[in-house]
């Protein structure tokens, strides 16, 4: 093991060394995984998406997306109670990423934006909040998002 680096099992890209500063925890697990806590945040190949990699089962990781760069106007609001479950104090603390779903059939790549990934960017501590704002929907579809910000 390197200073602050761990070795990771990946589901694409075989061992990798991983910054520890990008391990996330989350407490109460993803919705539908809970028995898994421990993620690596890893730049993917294509831009503008990071792979989030269990430490605990090498073939599970799931693409994100910054929701606010496909998804003009997006907004989330967290109640106090869930933000300080993880730790968070000021809302400069939180980084939001959306799962992003990318079918096996080539249908459309969709963000789930009702089920934002929240981490306290302070301590490495995550959720994955459920939004009541029945605007944002599970299956955003962001390549058409993607190709209308660039023609912007």
């Amino acid at each position: 093991m390197e200073n602050n680096k761990i070795e990771v099992n990946t589901k694409t890209m075989g061992k990798i060394m991983v910054d520890t500063d990008k391990i996330i925890n989350f407490p109460a697990g993803l919705f539908g995984f809970e028995d898994y806590h421990k993620y690596a945040l890893i730049e993917a190949e294509y831009r503008p998406f990071i792979w989030m990699q269990s430490l605990e089962e090498k073939n599970l990781a799931f693409l994100l997306i910054d929701p606010f760069t496909v998804a003009d106007g997006y907004e989330i609001d967290v109640d106090d109670k869930t933000l300080l479950e993880i730790g968070v104090v000021s809302p400069a603390d939180v980084v939001v990423y959306s799962i992003v779903t990318v079918p096996g059939d080539g249908g459309p790549v969709t963000a789930n934006l009702q089920g934002p990934v929240v981490i306290n960017s302070k301590n490495n501590s995550a959720i994955q909040a459920i939004l009541s704002d029945s605007k944002w929907t599970t299956k955003f579809n962001i390549v058409n998002a993607l190709k209308s910000n660039a023609k912007k």
